[in-house]
């Protein structure tokens, strides 16, 4: 019996597209609105994720940050703390290449950003959906569909990148839950 591919990471992005493009409508904010900015339909999801990112991240004790899943298929997995230092950067990669700007190099192994330990990671962290936010900010009706590209997610339109934001640091998001569960930490509250 065949087993069927994964999907790809654009199969899934599209599918988060319509899911923001709804919830968009579903607290008043319809495409043809143009006095709301696509930046409103956006913001509370990514301010979700990055309120629960950064709250695990700071739950997590600080002599665990070095923890990698062992039990299991796990085999070349990040530690957290390079979870959070991949997330952190590849929130500056997204974003930047929204705005014109070269992006970090290597986010698949961190970046070069020198932040190590809890602490300077957290921050790190901090800062990343900062800055995040702020591009999302100014993202408005007339420029959400202008074209960028990058190495980080390819070609896309300013709010299929911030999308593709999102997607990333929720998938992350689901895998240090995994981390902190595995070490006694429950995610929220």
């Amino acid at each position: 019996m065949k087993v069927p591919s994964p999907p790809s990471a654009r199969p899934t992005v599209a599918l988060l597209l319509v899911t923001l493009s709804v919830a968009g409508c579903a607290t008043g904010n319809r495409s043809r609105d143009t006095e709301t900015p696509p930046a409103h339909g956006v913001t509370p999801l990514f301010s979700m994720i990055e309120a629960s990112f950064i709250g695990l991240a700071e739950k997590m004790p600080a002599d665990r940050y070095d923890f990698r899943p062992t039990d299991g298929d796990f085999e070349g997995v990040r530690t957290f703390a390079e979870q959070v230092k991949h997330v952190a950067c590849s929130n500056f990669a997204f974003f930047n290449q929204i705005e014109d700007i070269a992006p970090p190099d290597d986010c698949a192994s961190g970046g070069p950003h020198p932040a190590a330990g809890k602490p300077e990671l957290v921050e790190y962290l901090r800062e990343s959906f900062a800055y995040a936010v702020r591009v999302i900010g100014a993202m408005t009706a007339e420029n959400a569909f202008d074209p960028v590209s990058g190495p980080y997610g390819g070609e896309w339109t300013r709010l299929g990148m911030t999308t593709m934001g999102v997607w990333h640091a929720t998938d992350h998001y689901g895998q240090i839950v995994v981390y902190a569960r595995m070490n006694g930490v429950v995610p929220g509250g």
